[in-house]
């Protein structure tokens, strides 16, 4: 078999494509290297790709309370997962109700969803009917429900279905279908690009909140990671900034508090630089229809 030639310019775009994927490489590189490098690497030579004196301090700093960070990770883990499937499940059918055309009330609702993105109604009047009428203080679900449905996604998602033909869903009625059949046999299997692709975004939006947690959680078995690395990170300015006492200023000045910043990055990033391959493939396509349809 004859190999295929490739043209100049072809050539030329892959070198330029591949010079460009690696140098996206160089920020994680770089990262992973400052996670390992000693505070004073750091303040003499900045971040580099290899650390000139390798040393696992950092993690070991953060892996004292071990116990916390294993049932922190367990805590964000449960609340992606679940509020991942249960906002996909709850904004997929409202986006599903607004894509429909045979619904006569469905422009009020979208004219609805849209208020919602514009205008809210406060910080304090929030807090008060999640902890007061919820009674969602110190439970898993203030974690969840606060984000549990977005305009935004709903939108995307309504926007791709909107591209599903009409005469399917007519075809599926005329069939004996119901409308609860016809979502969960014919259009969310479609529409599967664009649920991946908004499930993407709901998964770091779980993964990467901490505002919740200090919002609703005062317990510490219940806070998140993200809110348990904050509080690390904060005591560990403060160590830095104190000037109470020598004792605790020679104690701060051996804390590598830059190290420290970049090993949580590389903790905190893990699951979701897994989770991107799964659902890459979707993503473009998903995003493009979603956004330019309808």
């Amino acid at each position: 078999m004859l190999a295929k030639k490739i043209s100049v310019s072809q050539f030329v775009i892959m070198i330029a494509i591949s010079l460009f994927s690696l140098s996206c490489l160089f920020p994680f590189i770089m990262v992973i290297s400052g996670s390992l490098s000693t505070e004073k690497d750091i303040m003499d030579y900045g971040y580099l790709l290899w650390p000139k004196t390798v040393t696992f301090d950092s993690y070991r700093i953060l892996f004292l309370g071990s116990t916390r960070i294993i049932d922190a990770y367990g805590v964000s883990l449960f609340v992606t997962v679940a509020g991942t499937v249960l906002s996909l499940f709850v904004t997929s059918m409202g986006a599903y109700v607004m894509a429909r055309r045979s619904f006569k009330y469905r422009n009020i609702l979208s004219v609805y969803v849209i208020i919602t993105m514009l205008f809210n109604g406060g910080l304090v009047p929030w807090y008060i009917i999640c902890v007061r009428y919820l009674d969602l203080k110190d439970t898993l679900w203030a974690l969840i429900l606060p984000m549990l449905a977005n305009a935004f996604n709903m939108f995307l998602i309504r926007n791709f279905m909107l591209s599903i033909p009409e005469d399917m869903n007519e075809s599926a009625k005329m069939d004996g279908a119901g409308d609860f059949k016809i979502f969960y046999s014919l259009i969310a299997p479609l529409s599967l690009p664009v649920l991946a692709t908004v499930g993407l975004f709901v998964a770091l939006s779980y993964w990467n909140d901490w505002f919740l947690g200090l919002m609703f959680v005062d317990k510490q078995e219940l806070q998140p990671l993200q809110l348990l690395l904050r509080t690390l990170i904060s005591n560990v300015e403060f160590l830095k900034s104190s000037s109470n006492a020598s004792a605790m200023q020679r104690i701060s000045a051996q804390i590598p508090s830059e190290s420290i910043k970049m090993a949580l990055t590389v903790i905190t990033i893990g699951p979701i630089i897994f989770l991107y391959p799964f659902v890459q493939r979707f993503f473009v396509k998903g995003l493009m229809v979603g956004a330019v349809k309808g």
